[in-house]
Protein backbone atom coordinates (compact mmCIF):
# COMPACT_ATOMS: atom_id res chain seq x y z
CA UNK A 1 0.00 0.00 0.00
CA UNK A 2 1.18 3.43 -0.55
CA UNK A 3 1.03 6.17 1.48
CA UNK A 4 1.16 9.94 1.11
CA UNK A 5 2.10 11.83 4.07
CA UNK A 6 1.56 16.07 4.39
CA UNK A 7 2.84 17.77 7.79
CA UNK A 8 4.56 21.01 8.14
CA UNK A 9 7.23 19.37 10.64
CA UNK A 10 9.50 17.48 9.38
CA UNK A 11 10.35 15.85 12.71
CA UNK A 12 6.90 14.40 12.41
CA UNK A 13 6.59 13.32 8.87
CA UNK A 14 9.74 11.24 9.73
CA UNK A 15 8.40 9.94 12.68
CA UNK A 16 4.89 9.14 10.82
CA UNK A 17 7.33 7.58 8.42
CA UNK A 18 9.20 5.21 11.26
CA UNK A 19 6.06 3.76 12.03
CA UNK A 20 5.00 2.92 8.85
CA UNK A 21 8.06 2.38 7.44
CA UNK A 22 8.23 -0.93 10.41
CA UNK A 23 5.69 -2.92 7.71
CA UNK A 24 6.82 -4.60 4.74
CA UNK A 25 3.49 -3.53 2.87
CA UNK A 26 3.35 -0.36 3.38
CA UNK A 27 5.38 2.58 1.05
CA UNK A 28 5.35 6.33 1.85
CA UNK A 29 5.07 7.14 -1.68
CA UNK A 30 5.48 10.68 -1.01
CA UNK A 31 6.17 13.76 1.29
CA UNK A 32 4.29 17.18 1.91
CA UNK A 33 5.03 20.32 3.46
CA UNK A 34 1.08 22.16 3.15
CA UNK A 35 -1.61 21.24 1.56
CA UNK A 36 -1.36 22.86 -1.87
CA UNK A 37 1.66 20.36 -2.23
CA UNK A 38 -0.39 17.33 -0.94
CA UNK A 39 -3.19 17.89 -3.37
CA UNK A 40 -0.19 18.15 -6.21
CA UNK A 41 1.70 14.90 -5.01
CA UNK A 42 -2.04 13.26 -4.58
CA UNK A 43 -2.85 13.76 -7.89
CA UNK A 44 0.21 12.78 -9.85
CA UNK A 45 1.32 9.87 -7.18
CA UNK A 46 -2.36 8.36 -6.31
CA UNK A 47 -1.70 6.84 -3.02
CA UNK A 48 -3.78 4.57 -1.75
CA UNK A 49 -3.95 6.22 1.48
CA UNK A 50 -3.50 10.20 2.30
CA UNK A 51 -2.09 11.31 6.01
CA UNK A 52 -2.88 14.85 6.64
CA UNK A 53 -2.31 17.49 9.67
CA UNK A 54 -4.38 19.97 9.66
CA UNK A 55 -2.96 23.31 10.53
CA UNK A 56 -0.79 23.64 8.04
CA UNK A 57 0.79 26.85 5.49
CA UNK A 58 -0.65 27.88 2.59
CA UNK A 59 -3.59 25.40 2.90
CA UNK A 60 -5.14 23.59 5.45
CA UNK A 61 -5.46 19.87 5.60
CA UNK A 62 -8.81 20.25 5.64
CA UNK A 63 -8.60 22.17 2.28
CA UNK A 64 -6.56 20.01 1.09
CA UNK A 65 -9.02 16.72 1.81
CA UNK A 66 -11.62 18.63 0.06
CA UNK A 67 -9.55 18.51 -2.87
CA UNK A 68 -8.20 15.65 -2.38
CA UNK A 69 -11.49 13.88 -2.32
CA UNK A 70 -12.21 15.17 -5.67
CA UNK A 71 -9.43 13.79 -7.48
CA UNK A 72 -9.24 10.74 -5.52
CA UNK A 73 -12.40 9.69 -4.61
CA UNK A 74 -11.60 6.10 -3.30
CA UNK A 75 -8.44 7.01 -1.87
CA UNK A 76 -8.98 7.19 2.24
CA UNK A 77 -7.77 10.12 4.17
CA UNK A 78 -6.45 9.98 7.47
CA UNK A 79 -6.50 13.56 9.57
CA UNK A 80 -3.50 13.61 12.25
CA UNK A 81 -3.31 16.66 14.49
CA UNK A 82 -2.26 17.82 17.39
CA UNK A 83 -5.54 18.90 18.36
CA UNK A 84 -7.45 16.94 20.75
CA UNK A 85 -11.28 18.46 19.92
CA UNK A 86 -14.10 16.41 19.12
CA UNK A 87 -15.72 19.63 17.03
CA UNK A 88 -13.01 18.78 14.63
CA UNK A 89 -13.52 15.10 14.16
CA UNK A 90 -17.02 16.28 13.31
CA UNK A 91 -15.78 18.15 10.95
CA UNK A 92 -13.35 15.96 9.03
CA UNK A 93 -16.34 13.52 8.82
CA UNK A 94 -18.62 16.31 7.23
CA UNK A 95 -15.63 16.89 4.86
CA UNK A 96 -15.66 12.71 3.79
CA UNK A 97 -12.15 12.48 6.01
CA UNK A 98 -12.40 8.51 6.93
CA UNK A 99 -10.13 8.26 10.11
CA UNK A 100 -8.81 11.17 13.27
CA UNK A 101 -5.39 10.37 15.36
CA UNK A 102 -3.69 12.91 17.62
CA UNK A 103 -0.20 13.57 17.38
CA UNK A 104 0.00 12.60 20.86
CA UNK A 105 -1.70 8.87 20.55
CA UNK A 106 0.48 8.02 16.91
CA UNK A 107 2.56 5.42 18.30
CA UNK A 108 -0.01 3.64 19.88
CA UNK A 109 -2.56 3.92 17.14
CA UNK A 110 -1.69 4.79 13.37
CA UNK A 111 -0.74 1.06 12.11
CA UNK A 112 -4.57 0.25 13.82
CA UNK A 113 -5.67 3.37 12.23
CA UNK A 114 -4.13 2.81 8.53
CA UNK A 115 -5.19 -0.99 8.32
CA UNK A 116 -8.85 -0.03 9.51
CA UNK A 117 -9.03 2.79 6.42
CA UNK A 118 -7.65 0.27 3.90
CA UNK A 119 -10.25 -2.23 4.82
CA UNK A 120 -12.78 1.00 3.63
CA UNK A 121 -14.04 1.47 7.12
CA UNK A 122 -13.38 4.26 9.91
CA UNK A 123 -11.60 5.15 12.57
CA UNK A 124 -12.31 7.86 15.17
CA UNK A 125 -12.05 8.57 19.31
CA UNK A 126 -14.63 6.60 20.46
CA UNK A 127 -15.02 9.35 23.61
CA UNK A 128 -14.60 12.84 23.96
CA UNK A 129 -11.13 13.84 24.92
CA UNK A 130 -9.87 15.14 28.61
CA UNK A 131 -11.44 18.52 29.32
CA UNK A 132 -14.50 18.17 26.94
CA UNK A 133 -17.87 17.46 27.83
CA UNK A 134 -19.54 14.57 26.67
CA UNK A 135 -23.57 15.56 25.07
CA UNK A 136 -25.88 13.02 25.19
CA UNK A 137 -29.01 12.81 24.09
CA UNK A 138 -31.78 13.07 27.07
CA UNK A 139 -33.74 9.41 27.75
CA UNK A 140 -37.46 9.22 27.19
CA UNK A 141 -37.15 12.84 25.51
CA UNK A 142 -36.39 14.97 29.32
Amino acid sequence: MRILIADDHEAVRKGVCAILGSREDIEICGEAENGKEAIEKAKILKPDLVILDITMPVLSGFDAAREIRKTLPEAPILILSMHESSQLIEEAKKIGVQGYVTKTQVGSTLLSAVDTLLRKQTFFPERAFPGESVLRPAENGI
